[in-house]
């Protein structure tokens, strides 16, 4: 069974970094792309980064670039996504998904995404 479970949310002030958690099982993790969505109140889910298991590759939306990292450790079939400058409008409730295994590339399209996880909610206080 397919799970991904994400964490590490919270209330941060703006200015401020957390770092999320998205643990997978189920799955042959290298061989997936995992990304990271958000969805804010009223807003279509939207994608924030996307890494690509088997080669390292990723991309970044253009509002979080520069802002946000995403990295993998592949020996603990997590990938983490380390926010800093954290700004109001990121709040929102952030998922993770995976995307394969024929089709490993990554999307910013969540319908492109097979399996997500329940959630975390970020909030930043201005």
């Amino acid at each position: 069974e397919v799970q991904l479970v994400e964490s590490g949310g919270g209330l941060v002030q703006a200015g401020g970094s957390l770092r999320l958690s998205c643990a997978a099982s189920g799955f042959t993790f290298d061989e997936y792309a995992i990304g990271w969505f958000r969805q804010a109140p009223g807003k279509e889910r939207e994608g924030v980064s996307c890494i690509r298991n088997s080669d390292g590759s990723r991309n970044y939306a253009d509002s979080v670039k520069g802002r946000v990292t995403i990295s993998s450790d592949n020996a603990k079939n997590t990938v983490y996504l380390q926010m800093n400058s954290l700004k109001p409008e990121d709040t929102a409730v952030y998922y993770c998904a995976s995307k394969g295994p024929w089709d490993n590339y990554c999307s910013a399209s969540p319908a492109d995404f097979g399996s997500w996880g329940q959630g975390t909610q970020v909030t930043v206080s201005s």
